[in-house]
């Protein structure tokens, strides 16, 4: 049985590197070691058994995910690792910057498929990592990209609030206020996180 698990994940993966705008992350064991934010880690371990059958026949409805705002070189890229190795779950990575293309229309498509293909893999944890750079200046992207950004947008929080599918959404952030509001009404996220500095 382990063997038909490993050679499933083998055919995600190899979906995954093919387009080209999700990374498969290889979770390592010291990645799950992860000090302090015992709020977080408490909240994260009370789940893990929230994409289970028992609790989709219990009612339970899907978690949407997580939004963890802190400085840089605090851990918020290893608390997103730890998540997916807590839980067992494949962590990718969604890279913003590959998104956005010169074609009309083209970017609004690759963002419809890097969602299509997390759905594929999941259950799942998706990684955005520095998501206030990505979102920074959807405000004026009408006027500087033809208003892309605020389509792209558009479409990603769509389906953070529509979404059925087991796909947990770890985003990461420096800074709250370079974020559009929509990006945190409530409904869009379970909870957000603020992940200081260690004492």
């Amino acid at each position: 049985f382990p063997k038909v698990v490993n050679e499933i994940l083998d055919e995600k993966k190899q979906l995954i590197r093919k387009s080209g705008m999700i990374d498969f992350i290889n979770i390592k064991a010291e990645d799950s070691m992860l000090g302090g934010v015992s709020a977080l880690k408490s909240w994260l371990t009370k789940r893990q058994h929230a994409f289970t059958d028992k609790a989709r026949d219990f009612g339970l409805p899907n978690l949407k995910g997580i939004l963890l705002l802190g400085v840089q070189g605090c851990g918020k890229s290893l608390t997103a690792k730890a998540c997916a190795r807590l839980w067992n779950f494949p962590l990718l990575r969604l890279d913003t910057g590959k998104l956005f293309a010169s074609r009309v229309g083209q970017s609004e498509e690759n963002i419809r498929r890097a969602i299509r293909l997390a759905e594929a893999v999941s259950p799942c944890c998706l990684w955005m990592d520095e998501i206030d750079k990505s979102m920074a200046g959807v405000g004026s992207s009408s006027y500087s990209d033809a208003g892309t950004t605020a389509r792209v947008l558009g479409e990603l929080l769509c389906w953070m609030q529509e979404r059925r599918k087991p796909v947990f959404m770890i985003a990461t952030a420096n800074s709250v206020t370079a974020l559009p509001p929509d990006f945190l009404r409530k409904g869009r996220w379970d909870e957000i996180f603020f992940v200081d500095l260690p004492n």
